[in-house]
C-alpha cells in the first residue's frame, strides 16, 4: 500500500519472492451458495439480510469501488500471511500451540475480509456500476517474517479505520443514508483487528481517544503501491492518484519515536503538473500537512528542499513534527501541500501534490510477546 512500507525492508516482496494472485477453491471473490456458507461460518457471521437501499447517488460509486478494491488486496494479503505460517517459511514460524491460535484467528479474519469485499461488490451490482474491481495480483512490501507482516497489518488497517470515517461521511453528504450503518459496522471489526495487531506488537491495544481520519484519495493513492497488475483500468476508479511522498525516518516512518522532531521525505513529482511550477526552487512555498486523530489538518512549511533525479522532478526535503503540543501518538498521514491553514480534510485534496505519507509512532512497549515462546 505505501511507499514507505515498501522501505521497511529493503522493499522485499514474499519470502517466496514472487507477486501473489490469489486463486483458491473457496470460490472469492463470486462463490456460489454451498461456498457462501463456509465462508460465512468461518467468519463467524452472515452478510446482512436487510434489503437495499432503494437508490444510491452516482457520486458514491467511487466509494464502494474503493472499499471493494482494499478489501481484495486485504485477502490477498492474509491468504499470504496465512500460507506462510502454515509452510513454516522461514521468519514465520511459530510454536505449535501459538501457531494453531493464530492460524484460526487469522482464518476468521480472512473470511470477514472476504465478506466485506462480497457486501460491497453486492451493492455495485445492485446499482449496475459500470466496474466492480475483481482481485489484482499484489506485492506486500517488507512483509518477510511475521513481525514486519503484523506491523503492515496494523498500519493498513489503521489506513482503513479513517479512510472509512470519510466513506461514511461522504454517503451522508450524498444522501445515501442507508449504507453508512453496515459501513460503521465495518469500522468497529476493523478496529478489533487493529488492537489485536497492536498486543501482538507489544502495544496498548487502544491507539488513541479518536482515531486518526483518513480521505479516500490518499487511500486510493497508497493502495497503489502493492499493486502489480489489475484485470481493469484503475483510471477507471475516479478517485485522484497522487505521487508517492516517503518517510525516510525511523524504517520508513513506522517506527517513528515519540518526540518532537524533524522528519525526512522524499516525493517524486515526475509527471505531476500540479508540482510542475515549484520544480527546480531554492525554497518553494510547500508545506507537508498532517492528519492525527480528529484534529483539524497540522500544516508546517517545508525546509531545506533539494531537487534530484531525472529532470530535477524528485523532491527531498525535511518538516518539523509537532509531536509534543499535538499528541501524536499512533498514525498520523501526511501530504504534501501547496498552502497551508485547512479547515477541513477535503481542502487538503484540493491543494494536495503528493501523498501519502505514513508516521507510526511508538509509544513504549509492553513487556509480554505474545508472538515468542
Amino acid at each position: 500500500m505505501f511507499t514507505q512500507l515498501a522501505a521497511l525492508l529493503a522493499a522485499a516482496t514474499l519470502v517466496t519472492g514472487r507477486a501473489v494472485r490469489r486463486d483458491t477453491a473457496d470460490g472469492f471473490p463470486n462463490p456460489n451458495a454451498t461456498q457462501l456458507v463456509v465462508i460465512e461460518n468461518t467468519a463467524d457471521g452472515t452478510l446482512s439480510d436487510a434489503p437495499p437501499p432503494p437508490s444510491l447517488n452516482e457520486s458514491s460509486i467511487p466509494i464502494f469501488q474503493l472499499i471493494n478494491f482494499n478489501e481484495n488486496f486485504e485477502v490477498a494479503f492474509f491468504a499470504s500471511l496465512i500460507e506462510n505460517i502454515t509452510a513454516n517459511v522461514a521468519g514465520f514460524t511459530l510454536p505449535t500451540e501459538k501457531k494453531e491460535e493464530i492460524l484460526e484467528i487469522l482464518e476468521t479474519v480472512l473470511a470477514q475480509e472476504q465478506l466485506h469485499a462480497i457486501d460491497a461488490a453486492n451493492v455495485l451490482k445492485h446499482f449496475n456500476a459500470s466496474l466492480i474491481p475483481k482481485p489484482c495480483t499484489y506485492i506486500f512490501p517488507g512483509a518477510i517474517d511475521i513481525n514486519s507482516s503484523i506491523a503492515l497489518a496494523a498500519t493498513f488497517t489503521d489506513v482503513v479505520l479513517g479512510t472509512l470515517q470519510d466513506a461514511a461521511e461522504g454517503l451522508a453528504i450524498n444522501g445515501d443514508l442507508g449504507p453508512i450503518r453496515e459501513v460503521a459496522s465495518i469500522i468497529g471489526q476493523e478496529g478489533q483487528q487493529s488492537g489485536f495487531y497492536r498486543l501482538l506488537l507489544n502495544q496498548k491495544p487502544s491507539e488513541k481517544p479518536f482515531l486518526t481520519t483518513n480521505v479516500g484519495a490518499f487511500a486510493w493513492s497508497a493502495l497503489q503501491q502493492f499493486v502489480v497488475s489489475c484485470p481493469f483500468n484503475l483510471s477507471d476508479i475516479a478517485i485522484p492518484i497522487f505521487p508517492p511522498l516517503q518517510v525516510t525516518n525511523g524504517t520508513g516512518g513506522l517506527t517513528i519515536e515519540p518526540r518532537d522532531q524533524r522528519l525526512s521525505f522524499i516525493a517524486n513529482l515526475t509527471g505531476s503538473s500540479k508540482a510542475e511550477q515549484f520544480i527546480n526552487e531554492t525554497d518553494p512555498d510547500l508545506f507537508v500537512t498532517y492528519f492525527s486523530g480528529q484534529l483539524l489538518p497540522i500544516t508546517v512549511p517545508v525546509e531545506d528542499a533539494e531537487w534530484f533525479g531525472e529532470n530535477n522532478t524528485q523532491l527531498r526535503f525535511g518538516a518539523e513534527f509537532p509531536f509534543e503540543e499535538n499528541i501524536l501518538v499512533g498514525l498520523t498521514i501526511a501530504a504534501l501541500t501547496t498552502k497551508d491553514n485547512f479547515t477541513s480534510y477535503g481542502e487538503v485534496v484540493e491543494a494536495t501534490i503528493a501523498a501519502p505519507g505514513l508516521i507510526e509512532v511508538v509509544d513504549g512497549a509492553l513487556s509480554w510477546n505474545l508472538l515468542s515462546d
